[in-house]
């Protein structure tokens, strides 16, 4: 709440904290967590009998990305940001920036510091970007509208951690690291959800 009031109030003046955050937030857009899939496997799709998980974050990008190219951002391409069997990000198209930049930019002070903060947590803008729209007072609350599809703090969270999920599921969790993180995942989304539903205000 304070980092939304304190982005409010320098609104009024120099304008450079939301200059800042906006700037932090196109570089998280280079490298989100959402577009980095893992290599495709040389045998098949499956992996000791599970599917893999370049197939599993496949699926799971393509439901936030259509959404966020057909709602919020009709006609930009989003692009995986790396190339098969290259280990350097791949930056977004220029329009792709422009258009994004230009959206994040005209947020309210109180969305601006939930994406921030919902960014920080998941390692990534475009996870980001839905769960703030999904929850958001001011930009629509389409939470009760049908047709959007279930997106709330366990969907943003299972999307931001499908790698630690998936190699869990395969070699076992750590105890007192893996939960903790998980939960801590948890507890920062959904400050994210209070914070632009208008809960906290």
């Amino acid at each position: 709440m304070n980092r939304a009031l304190d982005i409010a109030e320098d609104d009024l003046g120099s304008g450079e904290v939301r200059k800042e955050i906006l700037d932090m937030l196109m570089r998280y857009l280079d490298t989100d967590s959402l577009l980095c899939w893992a290599p495709a496997p040389e045998t098949g799709s499956m992996f000791n009998g599970r599917e893999s998980l370049r197939d599993i974050q496949r699926r799971n990008a393509e439901k936030i990305v259509g959404y966020l190219t057909t709602v919020i951002w009709p006609g930009v391409e989003i692009r995986p940001v790396l190339e098969e069997g290259s280990i350097l990000p791949t930056p977004q198209p220029r329009m792709t920036r422009d258009v994004i930049r230009g959206w994040v930019t005209g947020l309210p002070a109180w969305e601006l510091a939930g994406l921030e903060r919902a960014v920080l947590a998941g390692k990534g803008l475009l996870g980001a970007v839905r769960l703030v729209v999904k929850w958001s007072e001011v930009l629509g609350m389409e939470r009760g509208q049908e047709g959007n599809g279930r997106f709330g703090v366990e969907e943003a969270a299972r999307a931001a951690s499908l790698e630690v999920d998936w190699q869990i599921a395969m070699w076992g969790e750590v105890e007192d690291t893996h939960d903790v993180d998980r939960e801590d995942l948890r507890r920062q989304l959904g400050s994210v959800v209070l914070l632009v539903s208008g809960e906290a205000r």
